[in-house]
């Protein structure tokens, strides 16, 4: 997520083989007998409030109509509380149609943005100014996933790969950026990612194209974010990251939803086809599953509600909608609005089935 994020929940997936498909698995049998309504959920994380699941939740992933979970610290009271539940959720999906294991995640970056007390201890500066910051991010990716893993989680929302531009800005005053030199930045990300995929716990490459220039206050949880950076900027420095995450088969890639008028004047970066389709499918050549940060955020003021929201994101190409307000009718009044959008052909069927099957082949490589 954008904003701070403190003490909560976890996360795991396999790594991907080194072509970047998760496996020879071949999602296109499970696609093609799924109802419209299903197809909409393989692209929606839920999220829910307090300890248990509700039976709103639960009812969604029986009927196959969810693509995971994500949790936060309202969502955990103990690691042992949190592996029932995470139990709890699988056993629910194997009951469903797809029976793929879920996509349950969290965001577990180190120092003051993690889910669950423990690895990885340090933040990403501490690991960047550390005497040798490649053995502390390698040592922090593989401490991360054995983390979420112990619990049943299936997917961090780390490492950040924002470079940092200004000394306490918005993403370097938590510690979340190792640099502000993108090479530094590029070089960690990819031994975080490494390790951590290692150990079978999918990382997520966010934020794309970069929020390293966002001023302390530009906060795309609170509102809408701008960042005038010329073109030039943005691929050298903003994306430049990216370039080693890809060669490092990170799994997952989160776009931003900030504004980046030099790729896209009219629309955030998760609702432009232009970014999400142009800069990182076709120029960088991501093959992975692309996931929007929180669907609720300020920053999409302006874009109407949930289902608005939601299409505008899938026709952008988002592979997965993060709806993390917390409450299970978010996520399902995305699912009616992308299964509403499928049916009535505002999203075409072969590119919907498409996104749908990346995260398909995704919840086959997990561990349930």
């Amino acid at each position: 997520m954008a904003a701070l994020v403190l003490l909560g929940a976890a996360a795991l997936i396999t790594a991907v083989e080194a072509d970047g498909a998760a496996s020879a698995y071949n999602p296109s049998p499970v696609s093609s007998k799924l109802t419209a309504l299903q197809l909409a959920g393989q692209r929606v994380i839920y999220g829910y409030k307090g300890l248990t699941p509700p039976a709103a939740l639960l009812t969604a992933i029986r009927a196959g109509q969810a693509a995971g979970v994500i949790f936060f610290a309202d969502n955990i009271s103990t690691p042992s509380q949190l592996k029932t539940v995470a139990a709890q959720l699988q056993a629910a999906t194997a009951q469903s149609s797809v029976k793929l294991p879920l996509l349950l995640m969290t965001d577990q970056e180190g120092g003051q943005v993690r889910r669950l007390p423990g690895a990885p201890i340090n933040s990403e500066k501490q690991i960047g100014e550390s005497s040798d910051p490649a053995s502390a991010a390698r040592r922090a990716g593989r401490g991360a996933g054995l983390n979420l893993r112990s619990v049943g989680l299936n997917v961090n929302l780390a490492p950040v790969l924002d470079a940092y531009r200004h000394a306490g800005n918005f993403i370097d005053q938590f510690g979340r950026s190792y640099a502000s030199n993108p090479r530094t930045v590029a070089a960690l990300g990819a031994d975080f990612i490494t390790k951590q995929q290692q150990v079978d716990v999918a990382a997520t490459a966010k934020h794309f194209p970069g929020l390293g220039a966002a001023a302390r206050s530009q906060d795309t949880d609170n509102g809408p974010v701008t960042l005038n950076l010329s073109l030039s900027q943005i691929r050298s420095i903003d994306e430049l990251p990216y370039r080693s995450a890809i060669a490092a088969h990170s799994d997952l890639v989160m776009v931003s939803w900030a504004r980046y008028p030099a790729l896209d004047p009219s629309y955030p970066a998760g609702l432009s086809a232009t970014i999400v389709q142009g800069e990182l499918r076709h120029r960088l050549k991501f093959k992975g599953v692309t996931i929007t940060d929180a669907l609720e955020a300020g920053a999409l003021r302006g874009f109407g509600g949930t289902s608005e929201r939601a299409f505008l994101a899938a026709r952008a190409g988002m592979d997965l909608i993060l709806c993390a307000s917390k409450s299970p009718s978010q996520g399902a009044a995305a699912v009616k609005a992308l299964a509403g959008a499928l049916t009535t052909d505002h999203l075409g069927r072969s590119a919907f089935v498409s996104e749908v099957n990346r995260v398909l082949t995704l919840r086959h490589s997990l561990k349930g």
